[in-house]
């Protein structure tokens, strides 16, 4: 499947939520706002009110009378900042007062007689005494221009009330502004709460739709697709594959969202700043495009191997704990381990790979680029600088923004892998729900059939005209018992597939109460079929869940008397807590006979119509096979049974027995017709029983 086809599914299963997502990524816009607002709070706080102070005073002959309350007295003497001057619609002129400059000297301010060059205010300063005045010491300072000429004033030496009224008229700006910065911090760290949970809560309500439907699906494919899918991929693509999903709907998107609001408030402000650097700035963005399309184009390959190697790994995990006992009991631990060891490095080489494409192209290949982007500037407009192309401050607050301009980038670029992943990881997932399901039979709904089931010329192939089956033919009448007996191979359960519909019928046709299967819903159908295998399968839960399995339309007393008719009931009541008692996954803590009489009561608490029995008793012990065929008896009256069977003593009651051999039937009839026609059924049988003979005689 295309990235393009899978962006498109995966926006459909956002489309539902859509209403949440632009809610989600609203609030991180709000966020992200306010978090880059504060900066310029702090700037107004810092340039406007706390260094304020080292803008030029004036000494004023008297108290002015327009805003009167800026005027600062110290030692019976006013003064006025430059822009509360000018706030007050007075000059220089009309006040008639000598310029002052408070210099700072760490935590040590000093109000001077005189100006001071701005690039003097951050030189080094040498302090003097000099003569006091009305009692108040007083200081010269000297100072060295970048030219070398020296500027010495003097002045006083404040206290901190002094300071503290110098600061009078900025103390409230300052407490107003440092509020406001916390308030949007506090502003910024709630509206991002609310995002990532409203985000978070989102993308696991998309992933839990995609699981449910990805789920639903599988039940819905063919019995043929799981023959040839091993159980540990699905299982990864069920779980491993929808969380890499997931990641996309929350890290990735709000990733992009929030770095691309970064970006684009950062370019405004390079072009505010200096347009020719900000267009400089934006020559690197072709060289990060072809830097993302070969990530993309390497990295896809190397993901969609890594995911199916991840599925790989799963199934051998898978296939190992199922058979385990077989594992221990033949000492081949070694033999799993290398095989595991084999798939395991397979995957860690791909991985490395992975990783060693995703070090070269993505952060470091990002910060070469801004290295030498940052060479240039500094090498091309450092030097222009000294020709006041460009000022030094305007310089460094560029590379600063430079600096602030690549973070994001690195930040969206450290995410690609992850939407790598996502994407392939969504491939895997769409590949299984575009599987065509098993096919929709256009048929009706059927009541509960009588249960003439006819095989009318039935050939069947798995594999194109490889015939397992070959010009099948027999009728089984309702409440008949039909056994069917053959080597292996010879297509007795194939058969029974065929009837439960998990594979169409290649030639010829199969009837239902003489209605063609193909015009009958297949799920209708199986719902009046009963099915007992050789090897029972029990769900993890209560051994009445078992026997219930989901209908909740069969009570506590049908699952006792099920239980009953198969003898089940006995054991059952032994147990602590009964029809309660739990069972762990595929009921390992219970007897292989246990087992399968557990299955033998869920398959007649349904009540079916149709009984299928494939090797069902192969797993029980001569005492409980008999008490089986005596329920059995009566079990099997009005409905229609079909027996697959090995053991042929235990079909000696059916009332038709078909022998097959290679896909045909070479014999029918019940058990004392067979044994008179001296063919395969009666060699077979005499060699089962020269078998036990001889067993028991040993």
């Amino acid at each position: 499947m295309s990235k393009e086809k899978s962006w498109k599914r995966l926006v459909e299963f956002a489309r539902p939520f859509q209403k949440q997502i632009w809610g989600a990524l609203f609030l991180l816009l709000l966020g992200t706002s306010a978090e880059l607002a504060g900066p310029f709070l702090a700037k107004v706080m810092i340039d406007n009110h706390i260094l304020a102070i080292q803008k030029p005073w004036y000494q004023l002959e008297e108290r002015p009378q327009a805003s009167a309350e800026k005027a600062v007295a110290i030692q019976d003497r006013y003064y006025m900042r430059e822009d509360a001057l000018q706030e007050a619609g007075l000059t220089r002129e009309s006040v008639r007062g000598a310029e002052m400059t408070v210099l700072s000297e760490g935590a040590t301010y000093y109000l001077m007689e005189g100006k001071l060059s701005e690039n003097a205010q951050n030189t080094e300063k040498k302090f003097a005494p000099v003569e006091p005045e009305n009692g108040r010491e007083r200081f010269a300072v000297t100072t060295e221009a970048a030219d070398g000429t020296e500027t010495t004033l003097t002045g006083i030496k404040l206290t901190a009330d002094e300071v503290l009224a110098l600061y009078q008229n900025d103390v409230q700006p300052i407490i107003w502004l440092s509020v406001g910065y916390g308030a949007l911090i506090l502003l910024s760290a709630c509206f991002n709460y609310i995002q990532i949970l409203w985000l978070q809560t989102t993308a696991q309500r998309i992933i839990q739709r995609m699981r449910m439907k990805l789920f639903v699906h599988l039940q819905k494919l063919p019995v043929s697709f799981f023959d040839k899918t091993p159980v540990g991929s699905l299982v990864s693509r069920v779980s491993n594959d929808t969380e890499a999903i997931r990641e996309l709907y929350v890290s990735v998107l709000a990733t992009f969202v929030q770095n691309g609001i970064y970006l684009v408030g950062i370019l405004i402000a390079l072009f505010v700043l200096q347009p020719q650097l900000a267009l400089f700035c934006c020559l690197t963005v072709p060289l990060l495009v072809a830097l993302i399309y070969v990530y993309q184009k390497y990295s896809s390959r190397y993901y969609a191997v890594i995911r199916a190697k991840l599925g790989d790994m799963n199934a051998t995990i898978n296939e190992m704990i199922q058979n385990m006992t077989i594992v221990q009991a033949f000492r081949r631990e070694k033999g799993v381990q290398e095989e595991f060891a084999q798939v395991n490095e397979s995957y860690f080489k791909m991985r490395m790979k992975e990783i060693n494409l995703e070090s070269l192209l993505l952060r470091p290949a990002v910060d070469l680029i801004w290295k030498i982007a940052l060479t240039v500037i500094i090498w091309y407009y450092g030097s222009a600088s000294f020709h006041s192309v460009i000022s030094f401050g305007a310089l460094f607050a560029f590379v600063d923004y430079m600096g602030r301009f690549f973070e994001p980038i690195n930040m969206i670029m450290n995410r690609l892998s992850q939407m790598q992943q996502a994407t392939i990881a969504a491939a895997r997932v769409f590949d299984i729900l575009d599987t065509a399901p098993e096919t929709e039979q256009a048929g009706k709904q059927i009541e509960r059939p009588r249960g003439e089931v006819v095989f009318d010329q039935v050939s069947f192939a798995y594999n194109e005209d490889d015939y397992v089956l070959k010009n099948v033919s027999f009728t089984a009448k309702p409440g008949q018992t039909i056994a069917l007996v053959g080597h292996t191979g010879s297509g007795k359960s194939s058969l029974m597939n065929l009837l439960l519909g998990f594979y169409p019928v290649t030639k010829g046709s199969i009837l239902i109460d003489g209605q063609n299967m193909r015009k009958i819903d297949t799920h209708s159908l199986r719902s009046h079929v009963g099915l007992v295998l050789q090897d029972p399968f029990l769900f993890t839960g209560t051994i009445g869940f078992n026997i219930r399995m989901y209908d909740d339309a069969i009570s506590d007393e049908d699952v006792v008397q099920a239980a009953k008719a198969v003898r089940a009931d006995e054991f059952i009541t032994r147990l602590p807590n009964g029809y309660e008692e739990p069972v762990v996954e595929r009921g390992m803590t219970l007897s292989a006979g246990q087992r399968q009489l557990i299955s033998f009561a869920r398959a007649l608490a349904a009540d079916p119509a149709i009984l299928i029995l494939d090797e069902a008793t192969a797993s029980i012990d001569s005492e409980t096979e008999l008490a089986i065929q005596e329920a059995l008896h009566v079990l099997s009256r009005g409905r229609t049974t079909f027996i697959i069977a090995h053991r042929l003593s235990t079909i000696q009651h059916a009332d038709q027995i078909l022998v097959l051999s290679r896909g045909e039937i070479v014999e029918r009839g019940n058990h004392e017709e067979l044994m008179a026609q001296d063919g395969l059924y009666q060699k077979m049988y005499q060699l089962q029983q020269g078998s036990v003979s001889v067993k028991l005689g040993g």
